[in-house]
């Protein structure tokens, strides 16, 4: 069978990296991909934002698959519109429909599921413009800051804000309802605070059933020791210790189940993977957010732990047949540690070449991020440029293995944390 993956990052290299190597795979196709070079595998130009030009090249190629990596698409209804193709009927999508993708594409939708299905998560409320002063009004009812500000809409990972002051806040508020994300901002949902301990579920779904792939930790903020603004991701591990089977058990059945039978009972086309970033308070899971797609990092550690091919559940979701394919996770540790552009998350420069990324061994693999080829050299082309991943007996092994290949990686204003994981190690 032929696979067309949509997306250019780290995401899409590491589902392209574990897809590629299945039997029951000829070819991997990437749009638009990036200059990482993989067995297998090519890239197409293409814009995933233009669906007849996807539909054109799945037609081409002869694509039996397509598995849609970033949320964009699929929140604009990219999957709906290749069902809706009557030559395309025989098509497997991995993505849910736009209705299932407001999970991630509404964080007004996606609470207001939560508390429709008794999924717990943090108190919250929503407002507009029209709003802005009983905002700063509910503000100060919070019991005490962070206060936690969220555009409803997609804002590339830097919509969500944690503020310290009341005053910051209202500010803020003021800036986001005032156009700061564009229509992303249009609403702005205040949820109160929740202190506690981070980490990724990930669940492959039908629509009725569920298999958990590996869960993993990331690191959204761009300075060491948690600080600075929040990017797309700074490095991810996994496993996650805290995450024990007690913890997974109150996950399953208070926020995994009650998700899948919610998604079911209100007749939401949904096949795919569903992202929970979870929180752990004091032993209690709540939800933080829903994703509609894989988490990027956090991906790129999940394919390296997950054992054998994970092709033939992918295609069980088309067939119904997903109860029959559970998914076993490796024993080892894995790690990754992206390495990004200076000045990120804010204003960076890109174009610079990349020398010392080397070959890929058994035990370690950089997937490129945002990279494009040049004459002679690998560029970055992006803010997050490469995710230098690794395994090992150990986390700390794993790590190290991560951070010695960083060490011979170089181009101009190269930034990394240093701290990826030592939390954990903690």
């Amino acid at each position: 069978m032929n696979v067309l993956i949509l997306g250019s990052g780290g995401r899409e290299q590491a589902l392209a990296w574990k897809i590629s190597r299945s039997p029951l795979v000829q070819k991997t196709y990437i749009a638009p991909g990036n200059a990482g070079q993989l067995p297998g595998c090519e890239n197409i130009a293409v814009s995933i934002s233009d669906f007849g030009a996807v539909a054109d090249v799945i037609r081409k190629h002869a694509i039996d698959m397509v598995v849609v990596g970033p949320e964009a698409p699929l929140v604009d209804g990219i999957t709906d519109y290749l069902s809706a193709q009557e030559d395309l009927k025989a098509l497997h999508i991995i993505g849910p429909s736009k209705a299932g993708a407001q999970l991630e594409g509404s964080k007004d939708f996606a609470k207001d599921f939560m508390a429709r299905h008794n999924i717990p998560t943090a108190k919250h409320r929503t407002f507009i413009s029209a709003t802005l002063e009983e905002a700063k009004a509910y503000l100060l009812t919070e019991e005490r800051p962070p206060y936690v500000l969220k555009a409803d809409g997609l804002a590339a990972g830097k919509g969500v804000l944690i503020i310290d002051s009341y005053e910051e806040a209202c500010a803020a508020m003021e800036e986001m309802l005032g156009g700061k994300f564009g229509d992303a901002g249009n609403r702005v949902v205040v949820e109160t605070f929740l202190s506690g301990i981070e980490c990724s579920l990930f669940v492959l779904t039908d629509g009725h059933d569920y298999t958990l792939l590996p869960m993993a930790k990331d690191y959204k903020r761009i300075g060491e020791g948690d600080t600075g603004l929040n990017t797309g991701g700074m490095g991810a591990v996994s496993p996650v210790p805290f995450a024990d089977e007690a913890f997974l058990k109150k996950v399953e059945e208070r926020i995994v189940v009650p998700t899948i039978k919610g998604l079911e009972a209100e007749g939401i086309d949904y096949k795919g993977f569903v992202f929970i970033g979870l929180i752990n308070v004091q032993g209690e899971p709540y939800v933080i957010e829903y994703n509609c797609r894989m988490g990027d990092p956090e991906t790129e550690v999940v394919m390296l732990r997950i054992k054998g091919d994970l092709v033939p559940a992918l295609l069980s979701l088309k067939e119904g047949t997903l109860h029959s394919h559970k998914l076993v996770e490796e024993d080892f540790h894995a790690s990754t540690v992206v390495a990004v552009s200076g000045g990120y998350p804010e204003d960076f420069k890109k174009g610079f070449p990349i020398s010392g990324i080397g070959a890929d061994t058994d035990t370690s693999v950089v997937f490129h991020a945002g990279t494009k080829t040049g004459d002679d050299h690998v560029l970055t082309s992006g803010g997050r440029v490469l995710a230098v991943s690794a395994i090992g007996d150990t986390l700390s092994e794993a790590l190290a293995k991560s951070y010695e290949r960083l060490s011979c990686i170089h181009y101009e204003g190269i930034y990394y944390r240093r701290d990826i994981g030592q939390d954990v190690l903690k």
